[in-house]
């Protein structure tokens, strides 16, 4: 088995968290500290921990100002899971992005799984990322400050309220990628962009709560 290093994400497990071996390949599952954690942010004056930190084995990110964690480390094909929740009566806005390509700015190159309080589970192209989805739930835009802008939306809502865990799941294999909440499927996108990138949690001007991030990977 090829041995690789991954340097992802914010969860309270330490290591490899488990291994799968299925047709020659296997499946190895990844959960790293916060500390591992690159850290972009539109006031280049503000550092990681003043608007990221871990309480009680949950990542609190405070919103302010904008920007983002990211991945030392590019990756294409992947699962990934983690919970989130909005502070009980202050739904918000945060975001997960993969596939981050080019230079750090608000927002990058990217494909968003949506985490706005009453949008989760949209996707957002972002600065011209190229994906496709239904015509009738799919819009493309050109935006002023942050160029093509391509949105396809949820086919349901699943979310729960401010101040309820709810589970991400972000499937992504080749040109497909696939939304999972709270265990049900409510999007899929294809022709999605093939480059390998980081994977980043926004800070969109409000709190959000995180907690059991987990990557896992495929190897040959």
């Amino acid at each position: 088995m090829k041995r690789i290093q991954v340097l992802l994400v914010v969860v309270v497990s330490l290591c490899v968290t488990g291994c799968t071996t299925e047709q020659g390949r296997s499946r190895i599952s990844y959960g790293l500290k916060l500390s591992d954690m690159d850290f972009y942010s539109a006031d280049p004056q503000v550092k990681k921990q003043g608007v990221w930190r871990m309480e009680n084995d949950v990542l609190i990110c405070g919103g302010k100002p904008l920007g983002y964690i990211y991945t030392r480390t590019n990756y294409r094909d992947f699962t990934l899971k983690l919970e989130w929740r909005w502070p009980e009566g202050k739904p918000g806005k945060g975001g997960v992005l993969i596939r981050m390509t080019g230079e750090h700015k608000v927002w990058p190159r990217s494909l968003e799984a949506q985490i706005n309080a009453g949008e989760a589970g949209d996707f957002w192209g972002l600065a011209g990322y190229e994906l496709t989805g239904p015509d009738d739930r799919t819009v493309s835009i050109e935006h002023e400050r942050f160029g093509k802008l391509t949105n396809v939306k949820r086919i349901k809502d699943l979310e729960k309220p401010a101040g309820q865990w709810n589970n991400y799941e972000i499937v992504a294999e080749g040109e497909m990628v696939t939304l999972f909440i709270n265990g049900e499927q409510v999007n899929s996108a294809t022709g999605c962009d093939l480059d390998a990138g980081r994977i980043c949690l926004t800070s969109e001007g409000s709190e959000i709560h995180f907690r059991n991030i987990i990557l896992t990977v495929t190897t040959e």
